[in-house]
């Protein structure tokens, strides 16, 4: 069982330590005011005292466990490329899942109807961030904040997926699948990148110069204010933007599908297809 050194001179550290503790060797039913009390040897009053309650107690054990991760995806250099930095936000996502699996169920499997948890919120934001440098790169043929919750859900899902695999020993049955799902994302999501000597004007869908990425691109670029515009003029122009990339997107969308079939109607009977992690 849990124990932290009594000696500490600060109660609400030695609760916080008992409870983070509890939580890594059993989950979150494990973390009980009575677990937490005799681990911290502490009185529950003590407990309620400097966290409300014990989900109070909870929210703060999150905030510090995740601290470290949300840092290091903030430190990650400006000048990077985003979408390099897209994809290396996905692998650091899934490794503090796998390192983390109790507390990452906390943050992400209990949800608190007509509230935001604040740390996962602040994650949130730092994607929403470099979704946005990817638009004004002229790279997302979709709006920021479509690609950011598809890229987000799917990340948690395949998170969800392999803690799972982890706890049944069957992590190894799942190689390859976060990078061959964050990829596939990346691809629904993504304008493909232009040759050095693209100048040409492709048609829709078919490459980084489509109206969806362009009208992604500016709408994106709007946020930092047009003075030559008014309030409803810049709202007005973000609708038609909106609609521009939907239907171009649709239009990429559904010319990709059938290049997709024709190339599987002309492959050799009993072939494969591989995908690039």
């Amino acid at each position: 069982m849990a124990t932290v050194e009594t000696t500490t001179t600060q109660p609400r550290e030695r609760i916080l330590g008992a409870a983070t503790a509890l939580l890594a060797e059993g989950g979150r039913d494990a973390v009980s005011t009575r677990a937490v009390s005799a681990a911290a040897g502490v009185q529950a009053q003590t407990i309620y005292r400097h966290f409300g309650d014990m989900q109070g107690l909870l929210d703060e054990v999150a905030r510090r466990g995740y601290a470290s991760y949300l840092a290091a995806k903030q430190a990650q250099g400006e000048d990077d490329d985003p979408v390099t930095r897209l994809r290396n936000g996905w692998d650091m996502h899934v490794a503090f899942g796998l390192a983390n699996p109790a507390l990452y169920r906390l943050l992400y499997t209990e949800p608190r109807p007509g509230q935001q948890f604040a740390v996962t919120g602040d994650a949130q934001q730092v994607l929403l961030a470099i979704v946005e440098r990817v638009a004004r790169a002229g790279r997302l043929r979709t709006g920021v904040e479509p690609a950011a919750a598809m890229i987000h859900s799917a990340g948690m899902g395949v998170t969800l997926t392999l803690i799972a695999a982890q706890a049944d020993g069957r992590l190894s049955h799942y190689e390859g699948l976060s990078e061959n799902v964050r990829e596939a994302v990346l691809d629904s999501v993504l304008a493909p990148a232009p040759a050095p000597d693209d100048h040409v004007v492709a048609r829709p869908g078919t490459g980084s110069h489509s109206a969806a990425v362009h009208a992604v691109a500016l709408k994106s670029l709007m946020r930092d204010g047009v003075r030559s515009l008014t309030s409803g003029e810049r709202t007005l122009l973000g609708e038609w933007l909106d609609r521009v990339a939907a239907e171009d997107s649709a239009v990429a969308g559904t010319a990709t599908a059938g290049s997709a079939g024709s190339e599987a109607g002309t492959a050799e009977p009993g072939a494969g297809s591989a995908r690039r992690p």
